[in-house]
């Protein structure tokens, strides 16, 4: 291979740009189709702009509350992304696959609790100041 032809495989936009519409499909259809997505979405932005223009959140206090929205959102989307695979596998009752679809509805949880806990340290202490 030539040195020319190296390069521009490893700068693909075409590639790149098809990644990403396909991955933007799909958090299309989660909005569309999964209740869950669009209310964590709604308060994942009231709480951002709640941050941002009411209680005027400081740089790094905006990062931890995008890094916990982002967290939660991830959650969410693998916990959908293992259910639909499980769906797949059968429709059938399975001990095992019921176990791994509470295993991803735990991590969802988790990552919710975790962003009540910010929240309480970024929004609720500041309105007892």
């Amino acid at each position: 291979m030539a040195k020319g032809d190296m390069i521009r495989n490893i700068f693909r936009v075409r590639g790149f740009l098809k990644s990403v519409s396909i991955a933007l499909k799909g958090i299309l259809y989660l909005f569309l189709y999964h209740r869950n997505m669009r209310l964590i979405f709604i308060i994942g932005i009231i709480s951002f702009l709640s941050g941002l223009l009411w209680f005027k959140l400081a740089g790094i206090e905006l990062i931890a509350l995008c890094i916990t929205i982002t967290l939660v959102f991830m959650a969410e989307i693998f916990n959908t992304a293992i259910e639909l695979l499980m769906d797949i596998l059968t429709k059938e009752y399975h001990t095992k696959i019921k176990l791994v679809k509470d295993i991803a509805a735990g991590v969802v949880i988790l990552a919710i609790l975790n962003s009540i806990a910010v929240g309480y340290v970024l929004f609720v202490r500041k309105l007892f100041k």
